[in-house]
């Protein structure tokens, strides 16, 4: 199948979530059961062979590949929500999105230091999220942590807030 047709099947919502955002919605592609196995076997080429022992999806669309890929390399699934979702104590961090600013929790609990960890999202815009995420990773001290996202708007360099030490794969770029 390949990256171009998967490609071709993300809708551009204009305008969502405010004016100006032009959406790149891969629920069009989530309810292909030929694009969801292709993104599964890709992924799964990427990551079989790191080593990775957890995989953290971040609320609310990196639960969906999430727990597919950790399945398919032997890895536990840890989510990662907004505030109050998670039963247990949590560390927390806010973050500047690019319209606005928000709040993401991690169970004190979820990792350790001898965990690979693969920190998992749907996209990569101005990458606020996803350091966020990574910088309470980084509290547990793992001994690897891997970025990934499906998609990437490269033009808004969200990769270049991370340390150049840090692996980060997108499958789909804009």
């Amino acid at each position: 199948m390949g990256v171009e047709i998967i490609k071709s099947k993300i809708r551009d919502v204009v305008d969502f979530p405010q004016k100006g955002i032009v959406f790149r919605d891969l629920t069009t592609v989530f309810k292909d059961a030929d694009c969801l196995r292709e993104l599964s076997d890709m992924l799964t080429a990427i990551y079989a062979e790191k080593g990775i022992t957890k995989v953290v999806g971040i609320e609310s669309r990196g639960f969906i590949m999430g727990p597919i890929l950790a399945t398919r390399i032997g890895a536990g699934f840890v989510p990662m929500r907004k505030p109050g979702k998670l039963p247990a104590e949590t560390w927390q961090e806010s973050y500047t999105k690019e319209y606005g600013v928000d709040v993401i929790e991690i169970h004190k609990d979820a990792l350790c230091e001898n965990d690979v960890v693969l920190l998992h999202d749907d996209l990569l815009a101005t990458g606020g999220t996803m350091l966020a995420a990574y910088n309470l990773v980084k509290r547990f001290n793992p001994k690897k942590v891997y970025v990934n996202f499906l998609v990437e708007l490269e033009f808004l360099k969200g990769r270049d807030l991370f340390p150049n030490d840090v692996e980060i794969e997108s499958l789909i770029k804009y």
